[in-house]
């Protein structure tokens, strides 16, 4: 059994895309100029547009004026790696776009060993009785398989704890309203473990869109800051 840690990572697209590279605070700054020169079409004061004009324009025209719908003129895209509990809760998101592993086309006896996700990462170590539990899916799987079933109709052995890879797009608005929701502190601890470090790296990458979102928060207050 083979029991692995949630992550995440952001799909760089302005980098070679044979080279994932790690999206930085430059990636960040791109997106937000790329906001700033379709947010000044309603002005017609693109000719305005400097390498540092963005925070001053998009705090003014954005933050305290309440136009987001500007923001929705760049995009981003995260793939997680959670259990597929988790990606119930993800595609509940309604405006993004999905791509998940497909337990239908992947058979986990040919071409890779299925993973899990324990679901209390506060402990040290699995549960003996979760440890038997997951063994006796995963080993069931196996036989099925073996007994010449297909993976799509083997798979329903399978538990929620069953890592999945899934990548979400969504515009910079959207990821706001995400994070918004998915960071406080109601949340799914599971949901958490992958928001609260992804929340961290926007804050410090793209911050003049999530640097008034904390980890923890109340959705009583989060809903306060929906827009």
């Amino acid at each position: 059994m083979n029991v692995v840690e949630p992550y995440w990572e952001i799909y760089n697209d302005g980098a070679d895309p044979d080279k994932q590279e790690e999206f930085t605070e430059v990636d960040g700054i791109r997106l937000v100029r790329k906001v700033e020169h379709y947010a000044r079409i309603s002005h017609r004061s693109e000719e305005a547009q400097t390498a540092i004009s963005w925070d001053r324009f998009l705090r003014a025209v954005v933050l305290n004026k309440g136009d987001w719908s500007v923001v929705e003129h760049a995009s981003l895209s995260v793939t997680f790696y959670v259990d597929r509990g988790i990606t119930h809760e993800i595609v509940r998101h309604r405006l993004a776009s999905y791509t998940q592993e497909s337990t239908r086309f992947v058979n986990y006896a040919k071409k890779m060993s299925p993973s899990f996700i324990y679901p209390r990462p506060q402990d040290l170590e699995q549960d003996p009785d979760w440890k038997i539990a997951i063994e006796a899916c995963e080993d069931g799987y196996q036989r099925l398989i073996a007994k010449g079933w297909t993976a799509q109709e083997a798979r329903s052995v399978f538990p929620n704890a069953l890592g999945s890879k899934i990548a979400m797009t969504c515009n910079l608005r959207n990821w706001r309203h995400y994070l918004l929701m998915r960071s406080t502190r109601e949340a799914h601890p599971q949901m958490r473990q992958v928001i609260d470090p992804l929340l961290l790296k926007l804050k410090a990458t793209i911050p003049i869109f999530f640097e008034d979102i904390e980890a923890g928060a109340t959705q009583a207050d989060n809903l306060k800051k929906m827009r």
